[in-house]
């Protein structure tokens, strides 16, 4: 795996452990020679992970909507800066750019980053893991939350057991390394359900 995508707060959090564990994760990719893909920020703990991982030697793309250089968000030091036109591109030429999905602690736009790839991966957009890195049980009641979707028939177990959740980083690569995507939806096992149910 060359580059991970991490999606994360553009606030620090209320926790010191989320900067810490944004700091591990820069460093961790960096000491692997995983390219570090991000939000092309310098605030919170986008730009924790940045600065991290450059500190650490190691090389960070970042792709950022024109409308948030303009208001000087940029993060200025990184080995890549991709200035977009909007959010949309912005999410596409990140997931162009990675070969995995890792979200750490964040808000509405950090979840709304994860959730689009993994839905792409349950569509068959990409065959790339989605992983959720649950830093002092940050996503615990979100991880329940996706069972009771699959309890309730609204995503198939195969999709909810390729969500990948860790609250170590190093457990997390080791589990993309070894990641086998489910079928995509709408294969033969979804489409024999829908003649069953009709």
């Amino acid at each position: 795996m060359k580059s991970i995508a991490i999606f994360c707060g553009s606030a620090l959090g209320t926790d010191p452990i989320y900067l810490k564990m944004a700091q591990l994760v820069g460093q961790t990719l960096a000491q692997h020679q995983i390219t570090l893909v991000y939000g092309g920020g310098r605030s919170g703990l986008m730009g924790m992970v940045a600065d991290s991982a450059l500190q650490a030697g190691g090389k960070v793309i970042g792709v950022i909507p024109k409308q948030l250089v303009d208001r000087e968000l940029a993060h200025p030091d990184l080995t890549e800066l991709h200035i977009v036109e909007n959010m949309h591109e912005r999410k596409t030429q990140m997931s162009e750019l990675a070969d995995g999905f890792i979200a750490i602690p964040g808000g509405a736009g950090t979840l709304e980053e994860i959730f689009e790839q993994w839905t792409w991966a349950q569509l068959g957009i990409h065959q790339k893991p989605c992983a959720f890195l649950n830093v002092d049980g940050f996503y615990d009641d979100l991880l329940k939350f996706i069972q009771t979707t699959v309890d309730k028939g609204f995503t198939h177990q195969r999709f909810s057991s390729s969500l990948i959740a860790s609250d170590g980083i190093e457990e997390i690569l080791q589990q993309f390394k070894a990641y086998v995507p489910p079928q995509p939806k709408w294969g033969m096992a979804d489409q024999q359900n829908l003649v069953k149910r009709a």
